[in-house]
């Protein structure tokens, strides 16, 4: 069984959002390296720089990992820890081709030299880890999961963009297979955070608590964004509501707006297909995720409704939240391809998305002087960047054809008494 030592080595296999923090902190207490098939992402951090900026250059120059494109070089590792990523596909089925493959991968180089721990943080359905990755690897390796190798699971809770709650601060659910192997992995999770370890009561229980964790903040969201189509017709601000509502005690703030992103907007896909897979039609589950997935239509319907007739349509974020450049997910694309279809000319601007990626996702092209000398019928603020909150009066009268709409998804400039030619609109 594998023991925890300062010797112990340690593989983070996937160094994204989740892996990299991840591996950094890792890599303060153990010998650890992180393993990635991407060649560009992998040359860029061995450069000392992450392009998705939840690793500031400083600490990651100064870091101790190291960095490999080949799974041969974890193959000596104690214990292997998996953040692949888990998407749906385009029926918001589990995809989980990114953690098969990974695990596959780490199957092809393990031997019964040492005993070894693989660690899930990729959030899955309860049963994946057991029922799915252990048979894998015993397939592939040909060794047996409880002798040569030992499995943990320990959801990951990365909020993109989010300085406060980095993974060296916040509780660490972990479990295993059997207490040995849980209390190993709270004690090597414990030499990372200082937020404390929780060992839940099994695999299935630590993989199920991270897939409620998700759906329920998006059954909340549902719900206000149902609010905000009802208060629509209404010609009442949702926001306005949620302020009065906000001064009790017990009322629960969330926000309405577009749900995307590799979590909120996945996970309760994940835990419905295993409810249907029982024999159990999950319907608030499917009632939220319907609803936030129809906001993108309902926002473009409004703006077009508004202008009456096509027109030009500038369109202010393209990633799936304010502060970051991820744009997995991103629901700002069912407003574009919306408002396209009601025969509008769009255009995308977005200071920290990558423009390649955008084009290569998406289709899309950003346009980096679209904020310079030209005016549109309908400006979208979509993602409330600090770029686009700070505009100023001026700014805004420069961007909005007189007579056009200021549409503010967001609510980022509804206490500013913006003056200007223009109607304003927000949820």
């Amino acid at each position: 069984m594998t023991k925890l030592s300062p010797e112990s080595k340690i593989a983070v296999i996937g160094l994204g959002y989740v892996g990299l923090p991840l591996a950094v902190q890792l890599a303060k207490h153990f010998d650890t390296i992180g393993i990635d098939v991407n060649a560009a992402r992998v040359a860029a951090l061995k450069g000392g720089h992450d392009s998705t900026g939840e690793v500031a250059d400083g600490p990651l120059q100064a870091s101790k990992l190291a960095y490999s494109e080949s799974m041969s070089d974890a193959a000596d590792a104690d214990i292997l820890i998996v953040t692949v990523p888990t998407p749906v596909d385009a029926a918001n089925q589990p995809d989980l081709g990114p953690v098969r493959g990974a695990t596959r991968a780490l199957a092809g180089v393990l031997d019964d030299r040492k005993v070894r721990t693989i660690v899930y943080e990729s959030t899955v359905y309860p049963g994946v880890t057991e029922e799915i990755c252990g048979p894998l690897i015993e397939d592939v390796s040909g060794l047996k999961q409880g002798t040569h190798f030992f499995l943990g699971y320990s959801p990951e809770r990365i909020n993109p963009g989010d300085k406060v709650h980095t993974v060296d601060k916040i509780m660490k659910v972990v479990s295993g297979e059997n207490a040995e192997i849980g209390n190993m992995l709270c004690e090597m999770y414990g030499q990372v955070t200082s937020g404390g370890t929780f060992l839940a009561a099994s695999i299935k229980a630590a993989e199920a608590a991270k897939v409620i964790e998700n759906a329920q903040r998006d059954i909340n969201i549902a719900f206000m964004n149902e609010i905000a189509v009802i208060f629509q017709k209404m010609d009442l601000s949702v926001h306005d509501v949620l302020d009065a509502a906000g001064t009790k005690w017990n009322f629960l703030k969330f926000s309405p707006g577009l749900v995307g992103g590799h979590c909120i907007g996945v996970d309760p896909y994940y835990l419905s297909y295993k409810a249907q897979q029982l024999g159990h039609l999950p319907r608030v589950i499917l009632a939220g995720r319907s609803i936030n997935d129809g906001m993108g239509a309902f926002v473009a319907d409004r703006v077009h409704d508004h202008l009456l007739k096509a027109g030009n349509v500038l369109v202010l974020g393209l990633t799936f939240k304010e502060g970051v450049p991820d744009l997995r997910n991103s629901k700002v694309v069912d407003v574009i391809d919306r408002l396209k279809w009601l025969g509008h000319n769009v255009t995308v601007h977005d200071p920290l998305a990558d423009p390649a990626e955008a084009e290569e996702e998406y289709g899309l092209t950003l346009d980096s002087g679209a904020l310079d000398g030209r005016k549109y019928d309908a400006v979208v603020m979509a993602v409330a960047h600090d770029e686009y909150v700070n505009l100023d009066d001026a700014k805004l009268n420069d961007l909005v054809k007189p007579g056009g709409l200021l549409a503010d998804i967001k609510g980022a400039w509804r206490e500013r008494d913006i003056q200007g030619d223009f109607r304003r609109w927000q949820l």
